[in-house]
């Protein structure tokens, strides 16, 4: 039997079979005399006769089947007529049986893709979306370490500033009791941890010498770690100080450093230079006593300080005056009556976490303190270690200016 594969198809009980699949097509059934015209433009959906109820798309009859794939089938019983048509086609197939009963029309839902839709209009699968921008806290966390780095790059440049432009003067007045009225106003000018080396040059040490002879001070005293380098290769950067001019003299005594760089050459050199190295010695000062002793590092050479040398057979009388580098060296100081005691090695931290590092480590990490009836004034000096830099521990020359009781 043939077989048609078209939207709509009908089939016929009772030795034969029709199937129309073309449009427009006209389908003519009797049934009491009356003629039942169904068009369609896509496919026709003829009626059935001796049917009972309603027949599918595909169907067998007595006499043959018949099969048809399509999306509607039409069917009559008892002189009915039932005509269906899928929708989504140009036009419905109808028919009407005025004879025997009223027409129906039924509406039945597409068995398939709707052949005038294309596959590329089909919308794209659920759950596609667009890549997101960054999100809001990202995008926060992005400037606030921006703006940290930023801090962090100014901060360190502008203590790089403050070291390579030269060191800044501070005045502190320090009263002693045993100063007489004649001393009143005696100026010393307290240089520190100058570390002249590769970075630091000669051009530094002129700039400390100039802001050092520019206070007029009546002596100098320079404790400690003057240098980071052998006499052979820093001899010329060191040369400015034979500049430094004082009514009373320079004075030097050792550093940590110095022991680091040869500190024999040193202290050799820094004489030539003009300036009197003060190695576990006193001298005599118009108005009161100035001694120096050796930095604790030297004790690993035999070279160690010596409080009892630099102190004693001394007039108690008179005040005291000491250069020693390292202030955990107060507590000798103490022991031996010393009035003021003047000290560098800190740096005064210069920058985080060294100041941890040095507050831990030192009595005092800068400016002017008491230990029983001996002042111990810390400089924060006037170079850097490491790397040329400070932050929140400025580079200063201090003048210090004696002041008597007795005035």
């Amino acid at each position: 039997m043939p077989a048609a594969a078209v939207p709509a198809a009908g089939t016929r009980a009772g030795g034969g079979g029709a199937t129309a699949s073309e449009a427009p097509a006209a389908a003519s059934q009797r049934d009491g005399g009356a003629d039942a015209p169904a068009t369609a433009t896509a496919a026709p959906a003829p009626p059935q006769a001796n049917g009972s109820g309603t027949a599918p798309a595909s169907q067998a009859g007595d006499a043959g089947g018949a099969s048809a794939s399509g999306t509607a089938a039409g069917s009559r019983a008892g002189g009915g007529a039932t005509q269906a048509s899928a929708p989504g086609q140009p036009a419905h197939a109808a028919a009407s049986q005025p004879d025997r009963g009223a027409a129906a029309t039924v509406l039945l839902p597409p068995s398939g893709p709707d052949p005038d839709v294309s596959p590329e209009a089909s919308p794209e699968p659920a759950g596609t979306a667009a890549p997101a921008g960054p999100s809001r806290r990202l995008f926060v966390s992005r400037i606030v370490a921006g703006a940290a780095a930023a801090a962090a790059v100014g901060t360190v440049g502008y203590g790089t500033y403050g070291v390579l432009r030269g060191p800044k003067v501070k005045r502190v007045t320090v009263p002693l009791a045993k100063l007489p009225r004649a001393a009143h106003g005696y100026r010393i000018a307290v240089v520190s941890d100058v570390h002249l080396g590769p970075v630091l040059g000669r051009g530094f040490a002129q700039k400390v010498v100039d802001t050092i002879n520019s206070t007029q001070p009546d002596l100098i005293a320079v404790v400690g770690d003057l240098v980071d380098g052998s006499v052979k290769d820093l001899g010329p950067a060191a040369a400015p100080l034979a500049q430094l001019r004082a009514r009373h003299g320079s004075y030097f005594v050792t550093g940590n450093h110095e022991y680091f760089s040869g500190a024999e050459q040193w202290v050799e050199e820094v004489r030539r230079l003009g300036i009197d190295p003060l190695e576990n010695a006193r001298r005599e000062m118009p108005y009161f006593d100035l001694a120096g002793v050796n930095d604790v590092a030297g004790e690993e050479e035999g070279q160690g300080p010596d409080f009892a040398k630099a102190l004693g057979d001394r007039d108690t009388e008179r005040a005291c005056v000491l250069l020693a580098h390292q202030p955990v060296q107060i507590h000798d100081a103490v022991e031996h009556g010393v009035d003021l005691q003047l000290s560098g090695h800190t740096h005064g931290g210069q920058l985080w976490p060294g100041n941890l590092i040095a507050s831990g480590a030192n009595p005092t990490l800068a400016g002017l303190d008491r230990y029983g009836d001996t002042q111990l004034y810390v400089s924060r000096g006037a170079g850097a270690w490491g790397p040329p830099t400070r932050v929140g521990a400025p580079s200063d020359i201090t003048l210090i200016e004696l002041a008597s009781r007795r005035a």
